[in-house]
Formats: structure tokens, sequence, C-alpha cells
């Protein structure tokens, strides 16, 4: 695994809000990551949530048919699934994920397996943090890909800079492809940056980057292994996101977000 984080990096990744590190995984390394995604979707049987279907504050259910389509999105995977587990709390990735974001202690939000099944629709510009339960401009994640992500299948794109313009407003993922450029008018003209990438390579985004990905347009599948990270020390802002009823009965705005069955610490300088 390609774990070297360079200050070039760390400077690239604080002006752009994202980062391509190629050949991330050995071929090795990249047959496991396989073989657990598989065991992973087998044993969880489509629920997106251990036991639990779907994922609150998504508000996409205008046209279920049409964000069925997008992707297949399934979360916490690392809470039910012993080798998901193991390569999540990996603590070499917390710690890239903590220099990258500059901060000393890093905890998972949620894993996420992206699946774009043949034929899928395109994934809308779109914001991660403001769906998130905590507030925080340096919360990132990794997106590993697990086949090639190419021009044709859905490779992911980018806004450069716009991390450090977005806010915590929440513009919502629609089919419009450019509707989040009614919050964000001073983008709508600004130039995105493909990154193709081949199975076993990796990026970084910040959650506040404006990203996106197109349709599928071959016969194959993208999958994408992500994690989502949390600097270590955030608190609860109110919103459930992937939090269960019995978890959110348990706090209240300002709490804080380290309980180690539901947001490990992964990493931490101290």
């Amino acid at each position: 695994m390609k774990t070297e984080i360079t200050p070039q990096d760390i400077t690239s990744y604080q002006q752009n809000g994202f980062i391509v590190i190629e050949d991330f995984l050995s071929e090795q390394e990249l047959a496991v990551w396989r073989k657990a995604l598989d065991e992973a979707l087998a044993n969880r049987n489509g629920n997106k949530l251990p036991g639990r279907k779907e994922v609150y504050g998504k508000g996409d259910d205008a046209d279920k048919s049409y964000y069925d389509n997008v992707f297949d999105q399934l979360l916490n995977l690392w809470q039910d699934n012993a080798g998901i587990r193991e390569l999540m709390l990996d603590e070499r990735i917390g710690k890239m994920a903590a220099q990258l974001a500059e901060v000393d202690g890093i905890r998972i939000w949620h894993d996420q397996a992206l699946i774009k099944k043949p034929w899928a629709n395109p994934t809308s510009w779109h914001l991660d943090t403001p769906y998130w339960s905590f507030t925080d401009r340096r919360a990132l994640s990794i997106w590993v890909a697990l086949d090639d992500a190419t021009l044709e299948n859905g490779c992911l794109f980018f806004i450069p800079g716009s991390h450090q313009v977005t806010t915590f407003e929440n513009p919502g993922i629609g089919k419009n492809m450019g509707a989040i450029f009614k919050t964000y008018p001073q983008f709508y003209k600004a130039k995105s940056v493909a990154v193709p990438m081949k199975a076993g390579s990796c990026s970084f985004h910040n959650g506040l980057t404006i990203h996106g990905a197109h349709a599928n347009m071959t016969p194959g599948f993208r999958r994408a292994m992500t994690c989502a990270y949390m600097p270590d020390g955030n608190t609860f802002n109110g919103t459930q996101n992937i939090l269960s009823d019995e978890e959110v009965a348990t706090l209240s705005i300002g709490s804080l977000l380290n309980k180690e069955s539901v947001n490990p610490l992964i990493y931490s300088h101290s």
C-alpha cells in the first residue's frame, strides 16, 4: 500500500480540495479488497445500513427509479463484515487522511460501497459534509477504485478550490446535473477536472469540494470502496444521517461523537 504523504501532496490537497494517488494498492491488495467487498455485499442482502434499507437525510425520493439507477450504495460495511472492518480501520489510511486534513486525529464517519451498474445514470454535482451529523470544514473521504474508473464508465469529476467557498448549506443531489450552481453560481463557468483512475488507485477529497461522476456508458461495473472521515473532537449538529434512532436518542446538539462502536478513532498523532 502506497501510504506516503509528502508536503507537496498536502499543499495540493489543501489548494484544490482533492488529490489522486496512483497505484495505492498492489495487485494482491486489490484482490483482497475486491474479495472483502463481494462477501460484504452478499451478507448485506441489499440493506444500505446494518438492519436498515434507507439512509436518513438524502431527500432524494422524488423519482426513486432514477436514483436507484445512479449507483448501489451500501454503508457501514465495517460494522457487520470482518474483512471490510480490517481494511477500514487500517491506521495507515487514517494517518494519510489526518495528514491531508492537517488534523491530529481521525474517526470513521461511515464507509460506503458505491457501485455503478451497467448503463447507470450520472451522479450529479454535490457536496458531502452538509449531509453529515457534524460540521467541520476539514472532513474528507477516500475513494478507492476497485475497477478502472474511466471517462466512459463514471469516473469522478471535481471543481478545484470549490471547498474554499462552499458552506454547510445542503443543495442536495438531484437529477439536474447543474442544480448545485443555483446555490453556487460563481462556479457555473468553472473548469472541472476529470480523474480517471485505474483499479487500485485512490483519491481523497474534502467533503465541501463540489464533485460528481459521469453516467456508466458501458456494460460493465464501476465499483468503488469509500470511507468518510471525521476529525476527532467533533460534536452532534442535530442531523441524523447514518445514526440509528437509538443512537440519536442518546445525543443532544453539542454531544461529542466519540463512541468507538459507531465512530472508531483509527489514527491519533498523540
